[in-house]
């Protein structure tokens, strides 16, 4: 399930459709977050005492499932951009989450192996 919030920003059909398009290609690549709920904050921070530029967060988190715990928050000046830099950093830490899993399991394997031959 992916659910998409927006914080101290206008709700957005083009935004929630951009966010909504990144964590769909995560799902197809990654099949096991069907099973986790996973929810996007897209939220603009502007301080009304201090002229500057705003700058937009977008933070995702996944809860249940495989990949459970698993958040990432970037920030830059422009939402999509963010959003990117999001997608890419966690397509980086499920891949790398994969290969912890596969070393793991490798190494399970030879320690019995050894274990057998002795």
């Amino acid at each position: 399930m992916i659910q998409v919030k927006f914080k101290n920003l206008d709700k957005s059909e083009m935004a929630r459709e951009a966010a909504q398009e990144k964590i769909e290609t995560l799902v197809i690549k990654f099949p096991d977050l069907n099973k986790s709920k996973i929810q996007i904050t897209l939220e603009m921070e502007n301080s009304p005492l201090q002229a500057g530029p705003d700058v937009f967060k977008v933070k995702l988190h996944v809860a249940g499932g495989r990949y459970d715990g698993i958040t990432v928050e970037k920030a830059e000046p422009s939402l999509y951009v963010a959003l990117a830099e999001v997608f890419d950093h966690m397509l980086e830490i499920l891949n790398r989450f994969g290969d912890r899993v596969r070393v793991k399991e490798r190494s399970r394997a030879r320690r019995l192996i050894k274990e057998l031959e002795s």
